[in-house]
């Protein structure tokens, strides 16, 4: 049987030496020298492209832009708005019109300047405004929602409809003052493009993006971010749960190696579906009736939200909900005709009755407060409608995901169309500041020169093969090292399955594939009492079964779930066994058994157990440039954060490193747990009062040590998933120095040569086949024309994109001590796609980013039941930042440890 911890295919080095040496883990005794601080590291430039691969003509959705007034300067202005009573305005739609209405009064005074405003505390303006400082006051004559008559509660409902039709047109006034702030001169965006360092090219980028912004911001657009959704409902899909997919653009200008070029994506955001309140709850809570609404949850949801009564069309923000139903709410009315500031109570549903509105069931049912936090105004829900295009930031269910990802695949062609007529119809050149710096943008997309790497050979238990179209099977094949599984069980938490016929078809595939499966010891029902029990309660009942049925602890357990995605079993059920028990485990909730299916899950048993499914032909041959030279680790790095939302969930940041080298398809896992929503790991080296470093990077390297026969890594290859460019730095002087303070820690005065590689997915260029229908081929790489004009990065799509549009993982190469050329960084990067063990598929990233991304989702799950706003107070201690302790993970158990229990 070939053990987690097993060196199969590693006989003809030497064998390891009994013990650590003393220079790997200092002692007590000695106090290790204190090591200079490392210089500030950037990322590097581009050393050349590569030549490898069969080359082929692209598109890419970059619209090519020429600007002609190189010398145009941009004038920076800080904004300050306050209202009458000297409160900030912080509203990005009402700082919108109060810009407008100034521009439209004082144009005169201002030169007749055009501005771009981000909507916040920046205004920008080509060439320079009379004047460093203004002060100026601004009249808005709009109507108020909030003080709007017509409604209940909101103070003097009595003075009839002509004074409240008269206060709600009261004008409001504003105080502006705008104030010099920088110059940001053009120039410095060719001076980027030419390769230079260019002080101010990322705020004109930023300038032009906010033209863009304000365009459609004026259009009457949802902005997020660089992208911008309309209300046409056309672009609607829905997801169901009260929830609609809004399909929009994201746009914004680059700098690349080919000129500026403006980026147009087809970009989705999800919004709350618009329409009648009582509607998007029903939904919202899968429920039939208006008696059933939970509306604490309710409460929760509508906070914020924007409605249209249907009444008087009038709008409000929604602040909360009333603490008492529509007929027994009381607010104090005015009395008509009666004493000044006489009062009687009177009831929303009376008010509403009085002015002719029959309400129905909202009688009923609370009311919704849009009025201010000492001032309620009450609406009857069924007068309520939620307006369109108001973003929904919760997170979403398994099957809302799925419907997502169904309803916006674009075919390629269908893609390209799309972006086309949007640069066409949108007709951003003729903005009057884009005309000012002379842009103009081309109406097509740009052609790009590709070349398509020749996909690796791999290696299986019986033969060789070459994957075709990225894709591989194992008809006919068997795994590389197979293992051995003598005592194992079946749980099952689901009614469904039939587990005989489960078993002999498991085992059956198994022989085929070459993996020796013993019969089951035991086929284990849960018992029905514990099955409406909570989820914790239900495994704890389930592992007494196990154990009472097995004469001892199993070597493996196959739990068979009752839901497919999202089961609340999963969690507490992967804690037992990974960190109490020490057991590996497979889940499945299998909808129909066939060969296919049973071939994939062997694929993750075989891998968790210590086996190897298959290996690239030139890793087994210990051929990999500069890789197979010297030791070198190769890490995967990323950080899963909570649901949006969960500020108190902790962020997991999860390392794989590789083991058993001179391979690079085995890899451990080391996850800990760090403050909510930071992306940068602070706990890669983690020092203890007792001397001791209990960070990630010393475990990685005493599992690398342990099993590559007492090697020490001369060279580490960083992959670094989730950061975006603005975090560079960070990753190369933060990450990076706690890397090399573990070594130190260690003993070792000379560091390994470092490599360091961002893969990023979340980014908008896409590449297509000029000419053809299809996505482009796997194993695709570009490293001109729309790559960065400086730095050294390059798009690679290694798998094969079978629906809709596939996404190039963009890869960026911020250090390179270990000197690969490009063609080998490339050909590595590409082959590393390959060495994804439960797969039969090359995958869009390489496999070390995956598995650290499955390893931090899979034990982000020990913690889901856990109430933290509770534990972290609890715990008593404060981060360094002073705020409550970040609980730790629960550890793994050492029989577990060195698995791919991730896989």
């Amino acid at each position: 049987m070939a053990s987690p911890g097993s060196e199969v295919g590693l006989d003809d080095l030497p064998p390891p030496p009994p013990t650590i040496p003393p220079n790997v883990v200092p002692s007590k005794d000695i106090e290790l020298k204190k090591m200079p601080e490392p210089p500030k590291r950037h990322p590097m430039a581009r050393p050349g492209v590569g030549r490898d691969g069969r080359p082929v003509r692209l598109l890419s959705n970059h619209f090519r832009v020429k600007f002609n007034a190189r010398d145009a300067v941009f004038y920076h202005y800080s904004v300050s708005i306050k209202s009458q009573d000297k409160i900030d305005v912080e509203g990005k739609g009402l700082g919108r019109k109060v810009i407008d209405k100034l521009h439209l009064t004082y144009g005169t005074e201002l030169a007749g300047k055009d501005f771009a405003y981000d909507g916040e505390k920046s205004l920008f303006t080509v060439g320079a405004l009379p004047q460093n400082k203004f002060e100026f006051t601004v009249i808005l004559e709009e109507s108020s929602a909030r003080t709007a008559g017509g409604s209940p509660g909101n103070g003097n409902p009595g003075d009839g409809d002509r004074k409240r039709s008269k206060r709600s047109h009261q004008p409001r006034i504003f105080k502006v003052e705008i104030n010099f702030a920088a110059k940001i001169p053009m120039r410095s965006i060719t001076e980027a493009i030419e390769g230079r360092e260019a002080e101010h090219s990322q705020d004109a980028l930023r300038v032009l993006d906010i033209i863009l912004r304000q365009q459609q911001a004026k259009r009457g657009c949802l902005l997020v971010r660089q992208s911008f959704f309309n209300s046409d409902v056309r672009n609607y899909c829905d997801l169901g749960g009260g929830v609609t997919g809004c399909r929009g653009f994201h746009s914004s200008f680059r700098t690349t190696n080919g000129g500026l070029s403006l980026n147009m994506d087809v970009s989705t955001t999800m919004i709350m579906t618009p329409g009648p309140v009582l509607d998007f709850l029903l939904a919202n809570q899968n429920i039939r009736d208006a008696r059933q609404i939970d509306w604490t949850k309710a409460k929760r949801m509508l906070k914020n939200m924007r409605i249209q009564t249907t009444h008087n069309k009038m709008e409000f923000k929604i602040i909360g909900i009333s603490d008492l139903p529509c007929n027994q709410q009381c607010f104090p009315m005015k009395v008509r005709d009666g004493v000044d500031g006489q009062t009687q109570d009177i009831t929303v549903y009376d008010y509403f009755y009085q002015k002719k509105i029959e309400l129905t069931w909202s009688a009923y049912v609370p009311c919704l407060d849009v009025g201010k936090p000492k001032r309620p105004n009450y609406l009857p829900v069924e007068l309520c409608c939620l307006l369109p295009l108001q973003r929904y930031t919760k997170a979403l269910s398994s099957l809302q995901r799925a419907s997502l990802v169904e309803k916006s695949r674009q075919k390629p062609q269908e893609r390209i169309r799309v972006v086309t007529d949007a640069v066409q119809s949108n007709r951003y050149d003729e903005d009057p500041m884009l005309k000012a710096c002379g842009i103009s943008i081309e109406k097509k997309l740009t052609e790009v020169d590709g070349r398509v790497l020749a996909p690796p050979k791999l290696k299986f238990g019986n033969n060789d093969d070459t994957p075709r179209n990225g894709r591989w099977n194992f008809n006919n094949k068997r795994v590389l090292e197979a293992t051995t599984i003598e005592r194992w069980a079946i749980v099952n938490f689901s009614a469904r399955c039939d587990m005989s016929r489960l078993s002999r078809d498991l085992i059956n595939c198994a022989r085929t594939k070459g993996i020796q499966i013993n019969g089951p010891h035991a086929l284990i029902e849960e018992d029905r009492r514990w099955n409406r029990s909570g989820p914790v309660v239900r495994v704890e009942k389930m592992f007494e079964q196990v154990m009472g049925s097995l004469p001892g602890p199993p070597q493996f357990l196959l739990c068979v779930l009752p839901e497919r995605k999202n089961s609340d079993i999963y969690g507490p059920w992967k804690k037992k066994n990974l960190h109490e028990i020490g057991i590996v485990t497979q889940c499945i909730a299998p909808t129909k058994l066939n060969d296919q299916y049973l071939t994939n899950v062997l694929l993750k048993i075989n891998s968790k157990l210590g086996g190897v499914n298959s290996l690239l032909a030139v890793e087994h041959s210990h051929s990999i440039p500069l890789v197979n030279d010297v030791p070198t680790l190769i890490l995967g790095m990323d950080v899963s954060h909570g649901s949006p939302g969960r500020a108190d969930i902790p962020s997991i940041a999860a390392v794989v490193g590789s083991r058993c080298w001179p391979r690079i398809s085995r890899y451990r896992a080391s996850v800990r747990t760090q403050s909510p929503k930071v992306e940068m790991i602070d706990c890669l080296y983690k020092p203890q009062a007792n001397g001791k470093d209990d960070g990630i990077i010393r475990e990685l390297l005493m599992e690398f040590y342990n099993t590559s026969h007492g090697r020490k890594p001369s060279q580490v290859i960083i992959f670094r998933d989730g950061v975006s460019e603005s975090q560079f730095n960070q990753v190369l002087n933060i990450e990076l120095n706690q890397i090399c303070k573990a070594f130190h820690h260690l003993g070792e005065t000379m560091l390994p040569k470092f490599t360091v590689i961002v893969a990023q997915k979340n980014h908008h260029t896409k590449l297509f086949q000029a000419g053809g229908p299809e996505n482009v081929q796997p194993g695709t790489v570009v490293d001109t024309k729309v790559v960065h004009p400086r730095h050294y990065d390059f798009y690679m799509c290694a798998h094969a994109g079978m629906i809709g549009t596939s996404r190039p993982t963009h890869y960026h190469v911020l250090l390179d001590e270990i000197g690969f050329s490009p063609d080998d960084l490339q050909q590595l990067v590409h082959s590393l796609s390959y060495v994804y063990q439960r797969s039969t598929t090359a995958i869009s990233t390489v496999a070390p980013v995956c598995y650290a991304h499955l390893a931090a989702a899979q034990v982000s799950q020990f913690i889901k039941f856990e109430d933290f706003s509770e534990t972290s107070s609890g715990h008593g201690g404060v981060t360094a930042a002073g705020g409550p302790a970040i609980p730790e993970l629960p550890p793994l158990h050492e029989n577990v440890r060195s698995s791919m229990f991730f896989c």
